[in-house]
């Protein structure tokens, strides 16, 4: 089994991810890339102490930046959508 803190990344902090906090207790984080939902499932609610109903997951693709004559390439990550159960909350989204 892998360490749950390293599974959970990183919460999103976007004006999109917060709207979805607000109105249906939808949290989003930032994921290990080969992790799968059972996993995040298992780790927002040990971490957090919270009931998880569903997780979906979504890869965003890595973007080719340029800088003058150079490019490089952005690592390609995966983001989850977390619902939780009526009631709770995560204090981190409670806060922004």
């Amino acid at each position: 089994m892998r360490d749950l803190y390293s599974i959970i990344k990183s919460p999103v902090v976007t004006e999109k991810s917060m709207a979805q906090s607000a109105e249906g207790n939808n949290v989003v984080f930032w994921v290990e890339a080969t992790a799968n939902k059972g996993d995040i499932k298992e780790a927002v609610q040990k971490i957090f102490k919270v009931k998880v109903l569903s997780v979906n997951t979504q890869r965003v693709a890595g973007k080719i930046k340029k800088m003058g004559r150079y490019a490089g390439r952005r690592p390609t990550r995966k983001k989850a959508y977390v619902k939780l159960k009526e009631g709770d909350s995560i204090e981190v989204f409670d806060n922004v």
